[in-house]
């Protein structure tokens, strides 16, 4: 979970500095720097809920990385460095892990993780599976999103990282689809089990005919499919309700709730719309 993007039309200040750090591939460094515990600097996590409206109930919750003093994304992410950055990966998936377990979440649990910072699958998810096994966190409850802000390359790594986790119980999402490299063919190539649309797809979908029914063009492929489909950024009544009207059941934004510093906001604390 090494950054996040808000969930919203607004974002997180990007940080230049990390991309580069991404792309950068060696194996064996990687996996030693996992395992050796280069020191790490101090964060933590907010929770956002993902609601499912037609049963008002919270479907999941993300996990998004936050300074110990509740400072964004990009003030903890612009501490990552070539030196920290695989064992950040892994201290992000242990502190998600830890928390939600402790504030009782018993719901899917969303992790972020870039692809091509996880060079050997079964060495790298193995402080995930400690973890969730000293916590008691259920491994059917986890669920990685792909972010592809980079792009990635290797399609068949990538296919690998997706089945070992499937392997341990795990779900896949593809992220920020609509945008950038996360399209259709990515969607045919990787199969996943959850499908998150951009904001970019989403915004002011009430008031533009188009952008509507490209959304609901994507609904009824992920019907079809088998592929829950969840529409990330949604900040009005009126997303909401011509969202819904299309088949749009499983939402994430600020109108529903924002992310909450190391607390897992409940359904009394959810806006739910106004039943029609």
């Amino acid at each position: 979970m090494p950054r996040e993007r808000r969930r919203s039309g607004r974002q997180d200040a990007a940080n230049p500095q990390l991309i580069p750090l991404l792309r950068r591939s060696a194996g064996g460094k990687a996996c030693g720097a996992c395992r050796d515990g280069a020191a790490i600097f101090p964060f933590t996590i907010a929770f956002q809920p993902v609601v499912d409206l037609q049963e008002s109930r919270i479907d999941a919750y993300e996990a998004l990385v936050r300074g110990e003093h509740g400072e964004g994304a990009a003030h903890v992410l612009g501490q990552v460095t070539p030196d920290n950055r695989y064992a950040f990966d892994q201290a992000c998936r242990v502190k998600a892990i830890e928390l939600a377990a402790r504030l009782g979440i018993a719901r899917q649990l969303n992790i972020n993780f870039l692809p091509n910072a996880v060079y050997e699958p079964r060495a790298c998810i193995q402080t995930t599976l400690r973890t969730a096994a000293r916590t008691g966190f259920p491994l059917d409850r986890l669920t990685f999103e792909i972010v592809e802000s980079e792009g990635i390359a290797d399609t068949p790594h990538l296919l690998g990282i997706i089945a070992e986790y499937r392997r341990h119980g795990f779900r896949v999402a593809l992220d920020d689809f609509g945008t950038g490299h996360s399209g259709l063919a990515r969607l045919v190539e990787l199969r996943p089990d959850i499908v998150k649309l951009d904001r970019v797809l989403v915004e002011g979908c009430d008031a533009d005919r188009t952008r509507l029914a490209v959304v609901a063009g994507l609904l009824r492929i992920g019907t079809e499919i088998g592929v829950k489909m969840v529409l990330e950024g949604v900040e009005t009544a009126a997303e909401v309700a011509a969202l819904a009207a299309v088949g749009g059941r499983y939402m994430q934004g600020y109108f529903f709730a924002r992310p909450a510093f190391e607390h897992a906001p409940t359904e009394a604390e959810i806006r739910w719309p106004a039943a029609a």
